[in-house]
């Protein structure tokens, strides 16, 4: 048997084993694949019933900080119409071993199939005794723009740059610095150095977005966003850090959109990577799309994406589907 048929195929957060047929009575682990900080394994064992495992690797990690899952688990058969058997949601379940997680499936399944996991979420014990803590929902966005801000401030301070400023929102203003956004973008500093309307009225128009949408923008600059805050307006930030050539926050959401990509917003993120110039995200939800498969889950919608997209993405697409026709 060759080495392919142990390995199993992710993402960030998806997870796919593809199976060929099982004998009568037989047992197959896959084998290691990393989602967030651990190694984990799939399982199937076939006799009467089809006994498929989820579990994390035996490690010093596992044993000390077992993680804490919520998970979504499927069979899908591989050919003709892709039936699929889907397991109840999994919500905050912790694994140790391989016993923790357990699925039994009566029905009959012949040729080949798919072991389809998508983690939802992962989390590991607070150290001071409290509530389970998320691995994707640590700080980063908000860590790195604290930095960023700090060397901004001490620009502030050596390049004597403009103070006092109002962004005028589509429902409303808000006041800021000209000194700090000139620091953090270079468009910034460009209209308040120049004799424009920004400078001469001290007031800069973004009527493409909502004041709480400039409110998150203004948090992220001066570096106190709270993550709640940047995963509710990251495609709106997205667009701002495009537009003010603020590379660190449009680097900061290109991370967050690649962690939870799923079939509800794979299309919206396609279309926002093309976009925006996102290879990786774009190089993703191909991935998501065509290796794995959810191109079949949402068939209605992305007809109605193809007839809405433009012409290189449409042709984009075209080719990731004729490249995995030719490798299947």
């Amino acid at each position: 048997m060759s080495d392919s048929a142990y390995r199993v195929e992710t993402t960030s957060r998806l997870a796919q084993w593809r199976i060929d047929n099982l004998a009568s009575c037989t047992y197959r682990k896959s084998d290691p694949f990393k989602i967030g900080k651990w190694n984990w394994h799939l399982s199937v064992e076939k006799n009467r019933m089809l006994f498929v495992k989820l579990y994390p690797e035996i490690s010093n990690l596992t044993r000390h900080n077992p993680p804490i899952a919520s998970f979504i688990i499927r069979v899908v058969c591989s050919v003709g119409d892709r039936k699929s058997l889907t397991h109840p949601e999994i919500t905050d379940k912790q694994l140790k071993n391989n016993d923790d997680f357990v699925w039994s499936i009566e029905v009959p399944l012949t040729g080949k199939f798919i072991i389809d996991v998508e983690f939802l979420d992962l989390k590991t014990a607070s150290p001071d005794g409290g509530e389970p803590c998320s691995i994707w929902a640590e700080g980063f966005p908000r860590i790195r723009s604290n930095a960023t801000a700090l060397v901004c401030l001490g620009r502030m301070l050596t390049e004597s740059i403009h103070t006092d400023i109002i962004i005028t929102a589509s429902d409303g203003s808000i006041g800021a610095h000209r000194a700090i956004l000139a620091a953090r973008s270079p468009v910034f500093r460009s209209m308040f150095s120049h004799n424009l309307k920004e400078k001469e009225l001290s007031t800069v128009i973004i009527s493409d977005m909502s004041l709480e949408a400039c409110q998150a923008l203004l948090s992220y600059i001066y570096g106190n966003i709270e993550h709640e805050e940047f995963m509710t307006h990251r495609l709106a930030l997205l667009s701002a850090a495009d537009k003010y050539d603020i590379s660190d926050l449009k680097e900061a959401c290109h991370d967050s959109l690649l962690e939870d990509i799923n079939a509800q917003n794979v299309l919206e993120r396609l279309q926002n990577a093309s976009l925006y110039q996102l290879p990786k995200l774009k190089s993703s939800c191909m991935r998501y799309l065509v290796k794995f498969g959810k191109i079949f889950d949402i068939r209605d919608d992305f007809n109605t994406f193809m007839q809405n997209a433009d012409r290189e993405l449409i042709s984009e697409v075209f080719h990731e589907v004729l490249g995995a026709w030719k490798g299947f």
